[in-house]
């Protein structure tokens, strides 16, 4: 018998795009006309939800994040630090998320409260990067210069946009050195390297499809060659979901990783900024449980 959702706790990012105030108080209201029992909780600073989900206190049979996938990131780090962290569940919003594009999540508000009062669950294997989990992807090279670059303001006014705008400045400006990607003794030359936990990137695009969240294991999408030609070659299969078919990408499976750099690298993880390399990959020692339909 499936346990039931008594306690549930709605956190949300009100500079979050797409943020939807009534969205939220109707699933509020209909978890409670449930027999719930529920908070809806605004958080006051970015860090906020990270340091709600790492209270050892914290006690709710279901945690619902509203935000994009940079919110349930800061979710899933702050969950490290208790033993038993309760149940996710996401309302989908922000810039981007992709981890709701992965798990066909729903959008509105009745479908969201509904999934949550049957409580069907699936364990999501995560992925660490340097002891920092990440969900959907770590990466190094011409993409996570372009989430480094990105500016706050034109991300919040034209979403997406901003980083495809972004992305044609960077690339015609002067390219960066080799990343080196090694595991299980092999040494992988390139000039971009993704370590992804799912399929797509920035959806709907299909960057790996044998990526699985549901399951445990990594997968490398690494690009060999970042000149402009390369480039329009490797953005075409992007758009058309033939990552591993393009002369430019290697693609495969692997369970560890260390990517390294002879200059200081930008990274990224689930779309934030991380820092430089070098930087070591591994899976997660656990995995989380995730409210699906």
């Amino acid at each position: 018998m499936k346990e039931e959702t008594r306690r549930a706790l709605i956190l949300a990012n009100p500079t979050s795009s797409g943020f939807n105030l009534k969205a939220l108080q109707r699933i509020a209201k209909r978890l409670s006309n449930a027999g719930r029992s529920v908070e809806l909780r605004l958080t006051a600073h970015a860090g906020r939800i990270g340091e709600i989900c790492s209270d050892p206190q914290l006690a709710v049979d279901v945690l619902v994040i509203a935000g994009g996938d940079g919110s349930i990131n800061k979710a899933l780090t702050g969950f490290q630090s208790i033993l038993a962290p309760p149940a996710l569940a996401v309302v989908p919003c922000g810039t981007a998320n992709v981890l709701a594009q992965e798990l066909s999540l729903p959008s509105k508000p009745d479908a969201i409260a509904d999934m949550i009062l049957r409580r069907r669950t699936k364990n999501l294997h995560y992925g660490l990067a340097d002891g920092r989990p990440f969900l959907l992807m770590v990466s190094a090279g011409f993409d996570a210069l372009v989430v480094h670059t990105v500016l706050l303001a034109l991300k919040r006014r034209l979403g997406k946009l901003a980083y495809v705008i972004t992305a044609l400045r960077q690339a015609f400006r002067p390219r960066h050195c080799d990343i080196v990607v090694e595991t299980k003794g092999e040494r992988i030359v390139c000039r971009l390297a993704v370590i992804t936990k799912v399929a797509h990137y920035g959806r709907p695009f299909v960057v790996c499809r044998d990526a699985n969240v549901s399951e445990p294991g990594l997968h490398l999408v690494a690009l060999t060659d970042d000149r402009v030609p390369s480039l329009l070659r490797a953005s075409l299969a992007f758009l058309r979901g033939r990552m591993d078919r393009c002369r430019d990408v290697i693609v495969r499976p692997l369970s560890r990783a260390t990517l390294t750099a002879a200059d200081l690298t930008a990274a990224q993880i689930d779309g934030d900024p991380f820092g430089t390399t070098p930087i070591t990959i591994e899976p997660g020692p656990h995995s989380m449980t995730m409210m699906v339909p």
